[in-house]
């Protein structure tokens, strides 16, 4: 078992929502914690594992509405380790994908203050769970892409489309909402077919998620017109297409499929 002392920092993977997700170590950590730092990602129901003794402080960040600025997040872990709290730092998925973490390890190292991780599930692994889909198949997924489609106010998105247009892949887009439409197009534009199956998922492993099933050339419009301000994840691939979900037609209360003959410019 892994020691938590006074002074220590702890990186700890939130996963995509439902507490019962959780590793047991993160529980752990958690209730062993004196202050905890979270993101605005972290399900209401892990939060609600934090013991009433523990000081709670958010310090989540959500696109168009940071609370707190990456530095400042720093400075608090920092400052709190250094007074010789146990501090976790919970972040939503896995710390270690998309999540900055980087940064925070960089900031305590420097101070000299033991710093860990503990990871968590993903997004994506959460989103395949609720869909019944495996991310990879034999023959025809054997690789596995993540990537972050947030960009900086105004910027270009700058990607390897040519890479990431790869038939024998899977690709999972994270915070992809709002750059669907360009995904959908440069994808299309790099090579892959239009008709490459599609799943969108928001707030994956909660009961409240939605589960939409589309094809490429719709995506921009699929998730322009269904999606939320919810934590979403885009998955895309052929493996989606040989699954029992998307073959079968069944999508239950919360699943959509979305079809159509035509194409739908992104």
């Amino acid at each position: 078992m892994t020691q938590f002392d006074f002074g220590d920092v702890w990186l700890v993977g939130a996963g995509p929502g439902d507490p019962d997700l959780l590793t047991r170590k993160a529980e752990r950590l958690i209730r062993e914690a004196t202050v905890v730092f979270y993101d605005a990602l972290v399900g209401e129901g892990v939060l609600a594992l934090v013991p009433p003794h523990v000081r709670m402080e958010p310090v989540g960040k959500r696109s168009g509405r940071h609370s707190k600025d990456q530095a400042s997040i720093d400075r608090l872990i920092v400052e709190a380790a250094l007074a010789g709290e146990k501090v976790v730092r919970l972040k939503g998925g896995d710390p270690a994908i998309f999540a900055r973490a980087n940064e925070e390890l960089e900031a305590c190292r420097a101070e000299g203050i033991r710093v860990s991780i503990c990871p968590g599930i993903t997004a994506a692994s959460a989103a395949a769970a609720d869909l019944g889909v495996s991310l990879t198949l034999r023959g025809l997924a054997r690789k596995l892409v993540f990537v972050t489609a947030h960009s900086k106010n105004g910027a270009t998105l700058d990607l390897d489309w040519q890479s990431l247009a790869d038939k024998d892949a899977t690709l999972a887009v994270y915070m992809g909402k709002a750059a669907a439409p360009t995904v959908s197009r440069k994808l299309i534009e790099a090579g892959l077919p239009v008709d490459t199956p599609v799943a969108l998922v928001e707030n994956a492993s909660l009961g409240n998620g939605t589960r939409i099933v589309t094809r490429l050339d719709l995506l921009g419009l699929t998730a322009n017109a269904a999606l939320t301000d919810k934590p979403a994840v885009i998955l895309i691939g052929r493996a989606l297409g040989e699954s029992t979900f998307a073959t079968s037609g069944f999508y239950g209360p919360q699943q959509k499929s979305v079809e159509n003959s035509g194409s739908v410019g992104g």
